[in-house]
């Protein structure tokens, strides 16, 4: 089984991780319903399903 020849000190590792960290999902407010939704996806206000600010499915149930 392979394995290091010498120790990798943990500032390497470390900044080797740097950029292994989560970001903030954009959200954005709909001018039509005033709603908060994540950007490129449906979301449902009152039973209504919308996308892009229109109505996608009237009395929408969702299945799971």
């Amino acid at each position: 089984m392979a394995h290091p020849k010498r120790k990798i000190s943990k500032t390497r590792r470390d900044k080797r991780r740097t950029h292994d960290k989560l970001t903030e999902k954009a959200i954005a407010t709909c001018p039509t319903t005033g709603e908060v939704h994540q950007y490129h996806r449906a979301y449902v206000v009152d039973g209504d399903l919308y996308h892009n600010g229109k109505v996608a499915i009237k009395n929408y149930a969702s299945v799971a």
